[in-house]
């Protein structure tokens, strides 16, 4: 089955309630899909209050968390919101959960950032205790890091038995775990350092997701064709020299100019280019569910217009 694209902006700088309002209305009428939110402790608007006000102001928008850090809420408490925004909505939220990587969070937060093994493993729990919560019924659970007495998750999720699930990353363990639990896998470079700098590059390469895809499949197994996958495009221009801009760029991510072209988080050159790149990107992984930078909004309009449902 060849699934249809569809696109995403990424959008977290504060802003008056008139623009943020306004940005949600112009990318649904450029036709994007979402608008998704990330979690992080630096300059940037809560995520679920941020799409709240963004249900109000759209239609059809769906409104995906991109990703809620996981170490930063209790599943219960976490559910109950999703649930909520869900709920006001009429059934628009995708959730977007990961198990926390920015080293600053932490730092800035005293929270402990414990291995990313550990981390993974909270989340794991954390992903079992919600789809617990949003079925019917209260329930127990006994963990190596949660555990939950006698709950019974409300209010009632619209979409049934839950938003769709995104999990994602650039290691092998998390993206099985995607691969065992979500609906919608993000494919990004391994974030193990705690920062984007170049140490990123080497993950995030044409053969590195080559890696991802059969750690992904394996995982699945007879479910992966239900899974829709999504990339992150952090470099993404209209431009008629893509060679000279990735030349100028790609050494911040520790790649050459050529690798980061063939890259499944870099969307650059001409409308025509960026159409046939994002085509190849469908053939040779499957990747579908594209998630591109708010400045990109408007330039990229015509090749959601040419892409979408295609």
């Amino acid at each position: 089955m060849t699934r249809s694209f569809r696109f995403s902006l990424q959008a977290s700088a504060p802003r008056p309630a008139a623009e943020w309002r306004e940005l949600g209305r112009r990318a649904e009428d450029l036709g994007y899909s979402a608008l998704s939110v990330s979690d992080h402790l630096d300059a940037e608007m809560d995520p679920l209050v941020a799409l709240a006000v963004t249900a109000e102001a759209t239609r059809d928008l769906r409104l995906t968390t991109c990703m809620l850090n996981n170490d930063f809420r209790h599943p219960l408490l976490l559910a109950k919101q999703i649930a909520t925004l869900d709920l006001l909505s009429d059934g628009r939220v995708e959730f977007g959960l990961g198990a926390g990587w920015k080293a600053t969070d932490y730092d800035q937060s005293g929270i402990e950032l414990a291995s990313p093994g550990v981390r993974i493993s909270r989340l794991a729990e954390s992903v079992q205790i919600l789809k617990q919560c949003f079925n019917e019924g209260s329930f127990d659970f006994d963990g190596d890091h949660y555990n939950v007495r006698n709950h019974d998750g409300q209010p009632t999720c619209v979409q049934s038995p839950h938003p769709p699930l995104l999990l994602g990353g650039g290691g092998r363990k998390v993206l099985s775990l995607a691969a065992c639990e979500a609906q919608i896998i993000g494919i990004n470079a391994n974030l193990f350092a705690g920062v984007i700098d170049a140490s990123v590059g080497a993950s995030a390469t044409l053969e590195a997701t080559d890696e991802k895809l059969i750690w992904i499949e394996e995982a699945a197994g007879g479910r992966f064709n239900d899974i829709e996958l999504q990339t992150r495009v952090h470099m993404s221009q209209i431009t008629d020299d893509p060679v000279g801009l990735a030349e100028l760029m790609a050494p911040a991510l520790g790649l050459d100019a050529e690798a980061a072209l063939s890259s499944p988080h870099v969307l650059v050159g001409s409308m025509g280019q960026c159409v046939e790149t994002l085509l190849s990107w469908r053939e040779r992984w499957g990747l579908t569910y594209i998630v591109l930078n708010e400045d990109s909004m408007v330039d990229f309009g015509p090749v959601v217009e040419a892409l979408t449902d295609v």
